[in-house]
């Protein structure tokens, strides 16, 4: 199973982005998936989930109304928007899959995903 993050970089406050995450080995159209992310000298953080209909999306209290989670099934393709940046987005970024199949919920713990990407870089200037 492989996830590959794409779409970091250096933005200033107020912009976007547009992050992407294309997953093979496995059945993506299956699968809830979630972002989250780690800044430096934090723990690893959940930021949006989409359960494997995209049926519902859940969002971080920091992100809500700002970042948007989406899904192209035929494309194996998961993203996420990021609009009205601020510097305390910086982060590297990761996309995973839920371990378990056709789960109709997204969990925040990133222990309930047992596949990652390496991670995008996110750096948002003040």
């Amino acid at each position: 199973v492989q996830l590959q993050a794409s779409g970091g970089g250096l933005v200033q406050a107020g912009g976007s982005l547009r992050l992407s995450c294309a997953v093979s080995g496995r059945t993506f159209s299956s699968s809830a998936m979630g972002w989250f992310r780690q800044a430096p000298g934090k723990e690893r953080e959940f930021v949006a989930g989409i359960t494997w209909s995209a049926g519902r999306t859940y969002y971080a209290d920091s992100v809500k109304g700002r970042f948007t989670i989406s899904r192209d099934n035929a494309r194996d393709t998961v993203y996420l928007q990021m609009n009205s940046l601020k510097p305390e987005d910086t982060a590297v970024y990761y996309c995973a899959a839920d371990r378990r199949y056709l789960r109709d919920s997204v969990s925040p713990d990133s222990d309930e995903y047992g596949y990652w990407g390496q991670g995008t870089e996110v750096t948002v200037s003040s």
